[in-house]
């Protein structure tokens, strides 16, 4: 049982984990206590959004209210103000927050989209295409959604229990995702086709993160001695992990974040204190260990910046957004690599994916395949997106039964609403009750009339 690999040479040997000061901290936040496996948080350079505890339906920090529990939410790579949601309700929403954010409280989704029969634990936006959201729902489907038109254009239906998790790789022409089946499954995502197929029975999958372009998945997992592990995978032959190593022995989710730009691989576990951070590299022995940091405090979950969020001139590589729940405090980390110089560190900034989407969803539905447009962070990226989302305008439709309209009768999302229901329902069954007794009286009524007409004489 190895506890660290041998230590090399790095450039990132001595990178160190700074928490942001009390003043840029937010506090008095009541994080959500759902025990579903998730961030519960997600970040952009504009804005932080927190899944949070409140009565009556789930509700998260910049659009709260959301009407059952929300399970995952992620931000728009491409517009920095576009959010997307899912919930318990099976529902998935897209929001947009205002310049300046928010002054009210939102109610009201920009699109709200219904596909999956149970609820929705998982969004993804594609990694280089606009408008392609993917779900994924306790109905062991996954849902590809073109936001252009608002509905589902594709469905992968290769899983035979809930999703876990998602990842693309660079360009998005590939999917991989982990399943509670025990299956690792590489999938490509427009034809749902299972291009590689692991049964992880000695290494049980919880999460797995493509590595950028080395043609690599690192997965973590619980060993068959219920330790938590790693392992690292080639993504052409999933017959067997290149190396699996073990980690400790908590109990808590293994959640990994890969920076392809570094190549670094950080593992946050739920419930833990500390952050390892480890160096990829494309020869044995793949994983190098290189420092831990630390802190007494918990995490919920963490949130991400994007790349072009960061401080260059800090030399800043990554910052986590942790969700502290015992003090209702959300922690930014900023992983930093100690340089003496105040000129921009080529080594450490190269190339990165912008916000530029590289392809419009028709192009991507039609079998195109792009790489990430990329940008530089040397001279600070202040440059807003010129993309704007516009919602796709749906013509109402209704099914009516007994002049019930079944589509506007949406099932009671809150506790007040399925009161409501229940007199209302109350109140109908009671009269159709005694409509169907005046029925019987009439009936009753209308057979022994025609009794009498049967026995009386005949006139002659």
């Amino acid at each position: 049982m190895s506890w660290r690999p041998q230590y090399r040479s790095s450039k990132f040997r001595n990178v160190y984990g700074k928490v942001a000061n009390r003043e840029h901290c937010f506090d008095g936040i009541p994080i959500t206590k759902n025990v579903h496996d998730n961030h519960f948080c997600a970040v952009n350079t504009r804005f932080l959004a927190i899944v949070t505890e409140s009565a009556g339906g789930g509700s998260f920090l910049v659009i709260p209210l959301e009407q059952g529990n929300v399970l995952d939410i992620k931000w728009n790579p491409f517009i920095d103000n576009i959010i997307a949601s899912c919930s318990e309700d099976t529902s998935v929403r897209i929001w947009e927050i205002p310049e300046g954010g928010l002054k009210r409280n939102m109610t009201e989704a920009l699109l709200e989209m219904h596909g999956h029969s149970r609820r929705v634990g998982l969004v993804e936006w594609h990694p280089t295409t606009n408008n392609i959201l993917f779900s994924a729902g306790y109905d062991y489907k996954v849902l590809i959604w073109n936001l252009d038109v608002g509905e589902p254009v594709k469905m992968i239906d290769c899983h035979s229990d809930v999703i876990l998790c998602m990842s693309f790789n660079t360009d998005g022409s590939l999917l991989t995702t982990t399943c509670k089946d025990k299956k690792l499954r590489v999938i490509e995502p427009r034809s749902g086709r299972i291009l590689q197929e692991a049964n992880c029975k000695n290494h049980r999958v919880n999460r797995v993160v493509f590595l950028g372009n080395m043609k690599r998945l690192l997965t973590t997992g619980v060993s068959r001695w219920n330790t938590r592990q790693i392992a690292l995978w080639d993504q052409e032959d999933l017959s067997m992990p290149l190396i699996e190593e073990e980690i400790d022995g908590l109990s808590g989710l293994l959640f990994p974040f890969y920076d392809a730009d570094t190549h670094m691989l950080y593992l946050a576990g739920k419930g833990d204190g500390n952050i390892r951070y480890y160096e990829i590299s494309t020869e044995k022995p793949y994983l190098s260990y290189l420092m831990e940091f630390r802190s007494p405090a918990p995490q919920k979950g963490l949130g991400v910046m994007p790349k072009h969020g960061l401080d260059v001139s800090a030399c800043e590589v990554f910052r986590f957004y942790k969700l502290v729940t015992l003090k209702g405090l959300i922690e930014p980390i900023s992983m930093i690599v100690p340089r003496r110089s105040d000129s921009y560190q080529e080594d450490i900034y190269p190339m990165t994916p912008g916000t530029e989407p590289a392809l419009t969803p028709d192009e991507w539905l039609g079998g195109i395949n792009r790489d990430p447009v990329l940008m530089s962070l040397k001279e600070g990226y202040k440059k807003s997106s010129k993309m704007v989302f516009k919602a796709p305008i749906k013509e109402k439709k209704s099914v009516v039964v007994n002049g019930i309209d079944l589509l506007e009768n949406v099932p009671p999302r809150t506790e007040n609403e399925l009161l409501r229901m229940f007199f209302r329902q109350q109140d109908e069954i009671r009269r159709l009750k005694e409509e169907l007794a005046q029925k019987d009286i009439r009936i009753r009524q209308l057979q022994l009339e025609l009794k009498n007409l049967r026995n009386s004489p005949k006139n002659c």
